[in-house]
């Protein structure tokens, strides 16, 4: 793509998304919903909801509520979010071979997520995943405005939405296919890379950086 930041061993950002991209935050978010579900009597398929994890909270919530009583979902699904929801989550596979990888090239780890970030920094915390900056509450386009910020070169992610995001920052956009979209969902919204999981990365930054990566993808990857 032209205008591509050049990466090198002295100017290395990379920006990764958290929920399905990092780690698998589908249990506890389903606890969340079915905790939230009993207290307020409102039917939620909370394992439809996490089928589809990547927008907003306020989006989910109005599948189920009235518009006028999302903002009040919303507080206390995030009142119930700590206790339930961060201790049943787990690290995606490679997620910290990734981030030390980009750190084995001299560079800096960026988390940019739509979560809002006070949750966010409990999940990277108790996981021991520690970006060196992390940006909360931002989806989609929005997220192009962390990643310039930052100087993010790469953006990783799971969703059409992350696709979006980094290519609005101009930064190369790497998909993970751990998410709720395709690969081939991922390529028609123009990602340049398309891996299985993040176990992935390493070996795609090693090319990239070798100028063998871009936009090309490590063989075996989907």
């Amino acid at each position: 793509m032209d205008g591509m930041p050049e990466l090198t061993p002295e100017a290395v950002t990379v920006g990764f998304d958290l929920d399905m991209t990092l780690i698998d935050t589908r249990p506890g978010i389903r606890a969340a919903y079915d905790l939230l579900a009993a207290e307020t009597g409102t039917p939620i398929d909370s394992a439809l909801a996490v089928s589809r994890l990547g927008p907003p909270l306020e989006t989910e919530l109005a599948y189920w509520f009235p518009a006028d009583d999302v903002p009040a979902a919303a507080a206390r699904y995030r009142e119930l979010y700590p206790d339930h929801a961060i201790a049943p989550a787990r690290a995606l596979p490679g997620s910290h071979a990734a981030l030390a990888a980009v750190r084995a090239a001299g560079g800096r780890t960026l988390v940019v997520t739509a979560k809002n970030e006070p949750h966010a920094k409990l999940h990277l915390d108790h996981l021991g995943l520690l970006p060196d900056a992390l940006v909360g509450g931002l989806w989609a386009e929005a997220k192009a405005a962390a990643l310039r910020e930052h100087g993010a070169h790469v953006y990783v992610g799971d969703h059409v939405g992350d696709v979006r995001g980094a290519r609005a920052a101009g930064a190369v956009s790497v998909t993970v296919t751990t998410g709720p979209c395709s690969a081939e969902e991922l390529r028609a919204a123009g990602a340049d890379a398309v891996l299985p999981g993040l176990a992935a990365f390493p070996a795609w930054l090693a090319a990239h950086r070798a100028g063998a990566g871009y936009p090309g993808e490590p063989s075996g990857v989907a």
